[in-house]
């Protein structure tokens, strides 16, 4: 009797190829921890401006700086408001002045850089050289002054604040580039066949196309004119008109004055003695930064969408 010897099948190991884009594990784990550290970078020195902000000026001095207050206090935020009215009118003009400022940049920067990014536009070598020349050259302060004092007449009026910063020659070419990358001529060409006009076709067409590079125009045409307190200082001479950046800028000088009035004048030593200092300083970063964060969520939406995906079909 004979014994039969079965032979054990051989399984085919089929190796699964990685796809190129995919990344491995050990990328995945650096590439978390970098942003970890990225984003513990950049909350941990706000969490320590909150915190500061609502610390007694004399613990923050004897103690310095920490994760959590050694003193609750709100003087900083006490003071700050303690004027009333002179902070809620810089406020409501820092507000008008963004949000008109604003509206006024991305009309301009837009209507401007649509015309020179189309091929079939005759003047669009012209006009991108004199939008292109205005950022190698300078007039200066005086002329800026001059201009706007004598020229603008506007002078002591809110339009100082805003007025000179909606428009950016830079931006005009950042969405003149954007313009001819993302929005396709066949879309154009498409709309005129069906009869649209110029403003129908921009309205209804490129703009749409365009959210995503206005909305960044925007945001960073908010933050110049939110921040910006160089115009207020040099056109404007009355309260009234003061934004939120100029009047925190003055009432800090104010109080570093008094400090150094203080030590000669022996009547102000006890009345500047607790006058905030440093404690104002963070709550004057908190007020001043705080619409801005809240508004970057807005803004934000809009960068990481692919709109002119599907846009033109064969």
């Amino acid at each position: 009797m004979t014994s039969q010897t079965h032979a054990t099948p051989k399984v085919k190991i089929v190796k699964k190829n990685r796809d190129m884009n995919e990344i491995s594990n050990g990328a995945n784990t650096v590439l978390n921890i970098v942003f970890i550290i990225a984003v513990l970078v950049t909350v941990i020195p706000i969490w320590v401006i909150i915190v500061a902000s609502f610390t007694s000026e004399k613990a923050l001095t004897t103690y310095g700086y920490g994760f959590w207050p050694q003193e609750w206090s709100v003087e900083a935020y006490k003071f700050l408001f303690s004027k009333g009215s002179i902070i809620g009118t810089a406020y409501k003009n820092t507000i008008i002045a963004t949000v008109v400022g604003t509206v006024l940049c991305v009309a301009s920067v837009g209507l401007y850089a649509y015309p020179i990014s189309r091929a079939d536009f005759r003047w669009r070598r012209a006009f991108t050289f004199i939008s292109f020349f205005t950022q190698l050259f300078t007039a200066g302060t005086v002329a800026f002054y001059v201009t706007c004092r004598q020229i603008l007449h506007i002078g002591n009026s809110i339009w100082a604040l805003f007025l000179p910063l909606s428009f950016s020659a830079y931006w005009v070419l950042v969405m003149r580039s954007f313009y001819k990358s993302n929005v396709p001529d066949a879309v154009i060409e498409s709309a005129r066949i069906d009869g649209a006009g110029e403003w129908r076709t921009l309205i209804q067409i490129v703009l749409p196309l365009a959210v995503p590079g206005l909305a960044t125009v925007a945001l960073f045409a908010a933050i110049s004119i939110w921040n910006n307190f160089f115009n207020c200082m040099l056109l404007v001479d009355e309260a009234k008109y003061y934004n939120l950046q100029y009047t925190i800028y003055q009432t800090l000088n104010n109080i570093r004055f008094l400090r150094e009035m203080a030590s000669q004048v022996g009547a102000l030593a006890s009345m500047v003695a607790n006058l905030p200092s440093e404690t104002f300083r963070m709550a004057m970063a908190m007020v001043t930064m705080g619409p801005i964060i809240l508004a970057y969520p807005f803004f934000q939406k809009y960068f990481v969408k692919g709109l002119t995906i599907g846009a033109v079909k064969g």
